[in-house]
């Protein structure tokens, strides 16, 4: 919800095969589609990573084929990702000073419309700051009476946009989850409900006391270990929870995503046909709720324990979902991906099939969102990772496919 993207610096040279360290900052991905995220078929931080492989697994931590096991077994925001700076930052861990106040952010055109639309539901809402205005999402914190919320709108400029359709669908997708977690409480914490117009597109929650687990979508400091043990409890328990199956909707369509990312070159023939081959071993495998987004950003450690925010993509998806897209930006803590690639076999050989598809697939859209033109060296480090990363991956798919 209170995602920033920073300017990177270089990161020292590394074998093929293990994630970089980095210095400073990491550099954001481009503003692409809605489209690009997993939706509906007709929808929406540095340590040493020289640590050996371990005996009998693979470069991901998952083992071997002879030895996969059996079936059954809140930091102030520096700087908004399209908007402009609104706090000054502070280091991870440091506890900040009481937040400052913008008098003039809340009289921008695009906030103030947003705010009319906020007072149609909620008239006693009282507006302190604004703490995203970009282009997809404004988000306003205040209060009605003595307790925080955080109003979230659709941004005007998102009307004129290309994606109108698709952003107003996930936004409409995102009441749906929070009403549904009203009448089914789910065993984590999240943001309360406090208000929703589905037509205007405005959502009013609880403002959860905390900070983001990271600032960044790839960020350079990971959270401590103890920080990342709880996310991904938080994270597990949610996915291991299995409410009414017609609450949720399945979220992404498997063969036609493999078959995008095929046409356009990121998978080759032996790829996608790996992945077509272990996506139909996988066939009467339960889906899993998830989350959907579960990046360090889209978390926040509060006191009582993390709390997940920004519910656009939850629904139903293949085992290993959330934990692919963990992996998949934790690329500085190897201790992390270890501790996740053991949770992704620990459901035996079709729950570890499923975390590589999903963790190819996840990998291809971030490689999307950072290969464009133009890009500077510390991007083009981090590009070279991420396709490190996906020829890792698909190596342990191959791997798997060899087991069938």
């Amino acid at each position: 919800m209170y995602s920033s993207a920073t300017t990177p610096s270089p990161t020292a040279t590394r074998t093929a095969l293990r994630p970089p360290t980095a210095a400073a900052g990491r550099p954001g991905p481009k503003q692409v589609p809605p489209s690009s995220r997993p939706v509906a078929p007709h929808g929406t931080d540095g340590r040493s990573t020289d640590a050996r492989v371990p005996s009998g697994r693979t470069a991901l931590g998952l083992r071997g084929p002879e030895a996969a096991p059996a079936v059954g077994g809140r930091l102030p925001l520096a700087r908004q990702a399209d908007g402009r700076v609104l706090r000054q930052p502070h280091r991870p861990g440091q506890v900040g000073g009481p937040e400052r106040i913008d008098p003039s952010a809340l009289q921008t055109p695009a906030v103030r419309a947003a705010l009319a639309s906020v007072a149609r539901i909620c008239p006693a809402f009282t507006p302190r700051q604004v703490l995203r205005e970009g282009s997809r999402h404004i988000l306003v914190a205040g209060t009605i009476g003595r307790a925080p919320v955080v109003a979230k709108c659709l941004a005007p400029q998102a009307v004129r946009s290309g994606y109108f359709e698709q952003l107003v669908a996930d936004f409409h997708h995102e009441v749906a989850v929070y009403r549904a977690f009203v009448r089914h409480r789910p065993p984590v914490r999240l943001p309360r409900l406090v208000a929703a117009d589905h037509d205007r597109c405005v959502l009013v929650m609880e403002r959860v006391p905390g900070r983001p687990a990271a600032r960044e979508r790839h960020p350079v400091n990971a959270p401590t270990p103890g920080e990342v043990r709880a996310l991904l409890t938080a994270v597990r328990t949610l996915n291991l929870w299995r409410p009414p199956t017609d609450v949720f909707q399945p979220r992404m369509d498997y063969p036609m995503e493999i078959a995008r990312y095929h046409s356009v070159g990121q998978l080759t023939d032996r790829d996608a046909g790996d992945l077509r081959g272990l996506l139909h071993g996988l066939g009467h495998t339960p889906l899993q709720l998830c989350h959907g987004d579960a990046l360090l950003s889209n978390m926040l450690l509060a006191p009582s324990g993390p709390v997940l925010v920004d519910w656009e993509q939850a629904g139903w998806y293949l085992p290993g979902y959330d934990l692919a897209v963990l992996w998949s930006v934790l690329s500085g803590d190897t201790a992390a991906r270890r501790q996740i690639s053991q949770l992704a076999q620990s459901g035996g050989t079709l729950a570890r099939d499923a975390f590589l598809v999903n963790l190819v697939l996840v990998l291809m859209r971030e490689i999307r969102l950072y290969d464009v033109p133009g890009a500077g060296e510390e991007q083009r480090i981090m590009i070279r990772r991420l396709y490190d990363d996906a020829a890792l991956a698909r190596r342990a798919v191959r791997a798997a496919v060899g087991t069938r």
